[in-house]
């Protein structure tokens, strides 16, 4: 019998490449990435904090979405720099946990945010007589504390329940960062059907946030769709889609990297999985959110 989990201390992440120039190559896109996730998120908290135009339930739960963006991307990301820096392949087994849960905590927030923000332009398309009252500052602050608060109760149970398993195929993961997936590989198979129990949980956690996210858009469209002025109709899609865009993003990767059966596991697919659902929509939320939104860009000039 193998040793399990309690007799290291440490992990082995997946080095990105073999030679030096491509292992440079990707610390340097890494950096660009990671320098552009920073800035672009930064600009939005301090746009929303410092223009009081901009305090509004919409620009509020912008200002979370930034700070989760900017969590999220710090927890993969500058790890796998400062490897390649120490020429190093080395996590800490607290470093590992921290990873999990902290990666796990942000995006399941993230998902229920994003189906606040769903709420929020159901609310201000289809009952605008109402907005003031349903979402009024303490209503707001609620719903914000709700999503994190489940996304750190659902961090907590993932990552006590992957860490509890005994890890008896070594140490070695196949990820530039550790994920859940990759360290349930190196589980003892009896011990592998709770935490897949879990996931499956999960998944229709976030199905039952895609499902009320689609219903909400689909009013959304109904009652824009019967707006007669063009001018109207223009300014209420341009309120939805680059909501719509990040959460497609966002469901479309984590679902493919959770929900793909494990006997299609090449290294390469995997690494581009994660990229997408872990590096990606952070750096490219603040592009979408800023790009058609022109009170956004007045606040940042």
């Amino acid at each position: 019998k193998m040793p399990n989990s309690t007799s290291f201390n440490e992990f082995l992440l997946l080095p990105f490449a073999d030679t030096w120039e491509l292992q440079l190559l990707h610390f340097s896109l890494f950096l660009g990435i990671y320098l552009a996730a920073l800035l672009g998120n930064g600009l939005i908290i301090t746009a929303v904090a410092c223009d009081h135009r901009l305090h509004t339930p919409m620009y509020f739960f912008l200002l979370n979405l930034s700070f989760l963006d900017l969590g999220t991307i710090s927890t993969t990301v500058p790890k796998s720099m400062a490897n390649f820096l120490c020429n190093s392949r080395a996590i800490s087994y607290s470093g590992c946990i921290a990873q999990v849960f902290f990666l796990f905590f942000l995006c399941s927030a993230e998902c229920s945010l994003l189906t606040v923000m769903a709420y929020d332009r159901f609310v201000a398309i289809c009952r605008p007589l109402h907005y003031r009252t349903l979402m009024d500052s303490r209503a707001c602050v609620k719903m914000a504390i709700a999503a994190w608060a489940s996304g750190f109760l659902h961090a907590l149970l993932h990552t006590g329940n992957t860490f509890s398993l005994s890890l008896c195929q070594g140490n070695v993961v196949e990820q530039f960062f550790c994920e859940i997936p990759q360290i349930l590989k190196l589980s003892c198979s009896d011990s592998y059907l709770r935490e897949a129990g879990l996931v499956v949980v999960s998944a229709f956690v976030v199905f039952g946030c895609f499902i009320f996210i689609v219903l909400s858009y689909m009013q959304i469209f109904t009652v824009v769709l019967r707006i007669p002025s063009e001018q109207g109709r223009h300014k209420a899609f341009s309120m939805c889609f680059p909501h719509l865009a990040v959460v497609s993003l966002y469901i479309s990767t984590s679902f493919f990297a959770h929900l793909k059966p494990s006997s299609i596991s090449y290294s390469v697919l995997d690494l581009v999985v994660a990229v997408l659902y872990a590096v990606v929509p952070p750096t490219l939320n603040p592009l979408i959110y800023s790009m058609r939104n022109r009170e956004l860009k007045d606040a940042l000039r």
